[in-house]
């Protein structure tokens, strides 16, 4: 039996991923489209189980994902995934696209390395290469890019630094990618309440990581977030997060305040 290039999964958010104005965090629209790759990993033979029962892994070297619109909590979803490229055998293009009866809602494309235990780069077996085809979506070719600023700035940098937690750890014993997005938010939400804002009202447009080191527990983390230009609908910060004084991931996010994204770029500028 031929095994799907194309597979369409249930995705779900639960209660604790929406915000007090019942908006799903965008770290959390990471963590759903990372359960929709490993849903269909595991349909297609290779369940978490099997990548440790083989001392293999796949690790992200970047991601973008672009909302169409929040999501909302009780609302029917659906997941669609495919590996669009891979190359020499370790290097792995997969597009994510989360559903509602009403169209997609948000889209992602992860640039992935097949890993041995040691995160040393190395071939996935012939068995892995024919469980992950790559297809072209026929309607959806493209991968997902951020929209280009129309208006460039140069704002102030703005540190937030914490303590990263042994609790906070994944099964790879390192901070989860989807956490950097949370460490971006919570950077521009302190700025936004320091400004006398609410950062309930902070909404996520777009954002694209490049990670180059993983944070690992108890190290103190830094993050570095300025303010470099402006979209139609979105204020675009850069942000640059390391730990004890090593870079870690650089990441660009687009955000507004419920729509106004002026006002945030007037916080960021201060």
């Amino acid at each position: 039996m031929s095994i799907p290039s194309i597979w369409h999964v249930p995705a779900h958010l639960p209660r604790h991923a929406f915000s007090a104005r019942d908006a799903a965090r965008s770290g959390d629209v990471w963590r759903a489209f990372q359960e929709i790759a490993v849903e269909a990993s595991s349909r297609a033979g290779y369940p978490p189980s099997r990548y440790r029962e083989e001392g293999v892994a796949f690790v992200i070297r970047s991601m973008t994902v672009v909302h169409g619109r929040e999501v909302r909590y009780g609302e029917a979803l659906q997941g669609t995934t495919w590996v669009s490229r891979f190359r020499r055998d370790m290097l792995s293009t997969r597009e994510v696209r989360l559903r509602s009866s009403s169209g997609v809602i948000a889209s992602g494309t992860q640039e992935w390395v097949h890993v041995d235990a040691s995160l040393t780069p190395v071939r996935a077996s012939a068995e892995m290469l024919a469980a992950f085809p790559p297809e072209p979506h026929p309607s959806e070719r493209a991968t997902t890019r951020l929209t280009e600023p129309v208006v460039t700035a140069d704002g102030s940098e703005h540190e937030f630094e914490f303590d990263a937690w042994f609790t906070a750890m994944d099964p790879l014993d390192h901070a989860n990618h989807p956490a950097y997005v949370d460490y971006c938010d919570e950077a521009i939400s302190r700025l936004v309440q320091a400004a006398g804002a609410t950062p309930l009202a902070l909404r996520a447009h777009a954002e694209h990581v490049v990670f180059s080191r993983g944070v690992v527990a108890p190290g103190r983390v830094r993050v570095v977030t300025r303010l470099t230009g402006y979209t139609e609908v979105a204020a675009v910060l850069a942000h640059e997060i390391s730990q004890d004084g090593v870079l870690c991931a650089k990441a660009t996010t687009h955000r507004s305040l419920l729509g106004d994204f002026e006002a945030l770029g007037r916080i960021l500028s201060d």
